[in-house]
């Protein structure tokens, strides 16, 4: 692990730790989920600051970490994954219809690096949601199909993978 996967990853922790987040269905602290993700992309082309993304994907979205604070720690192309993986939508938005909208249409225009991490998360969230959760299971496959219609710029080994993985679910039903 590389010094900056590892100031991501204590970042993550400490961020996700202060605010007493945990994984939905286990219990288990929620730094699972991102080093997770970020096992998953290592398992295809990446970079360092892909790794660190990984990492910290959902630390602005989740916790009281800050876009500013991301990049003053880690520089502009670690904080740039960040923001293209941030959720945009807010709840005075609308319904979760409209909220996944506007975040599948900021996901649409995040760059391939981006895409690949979604697609990681995408995965990895796929997973514990079948696994724990299988009446809302189908709305987030659903949610996961219209995902990927948009992911066309992530890892393409990924897209397969996450096909391959909401197809099964589905069939399995």
């Amino acid at each position: 692990m590389t010094d900056l996967e590892q100031c991501a990853k204590e970042f993550a922790d400490r961020h996700h730790a202060a605010v007493n987040q945990v994984r939905k269905y286990t219990g288990e602290p929620y730094i699972v989920h991102p080093g997770a993700v970020a096992a998953i992309v290592r398992t295809v082309p990446h970079t360092p600051e892909m790794l660190a993304a990984a990492w910290l994907h959902d630390s602005v979205e989740d916790t009281k970490a800050t876009l500013e604070e991301v990049l003053q720690v880690f520089g502009p192309d670690v904080a740039e994954l960040v923001e293209m993986l941030t959720d945009v939508s807010r709840p005075a938005d609308g319904n979760r219809s409209v909220r996944k909208q506007l975040d599948l249409e900021h996901t649409a225009r995040a760059n391939p690096a981006a895409q690949t991490i979604k697609l990681a998360d995408l995965i990895d969230n796929c997973r514990s949601i079948v696994a724990h959760d299988p009446d809302f299971a189908v709305v987030f496959l659903r949610e996961a199909t219209a995902l990927l219609g948009v992911l066309t710029k992530g890892d393409k080994d990924l897209q397969a993978l996450a096909v391959k993985q909401i197809d099964g679910f589905r069939l399995s039903q």
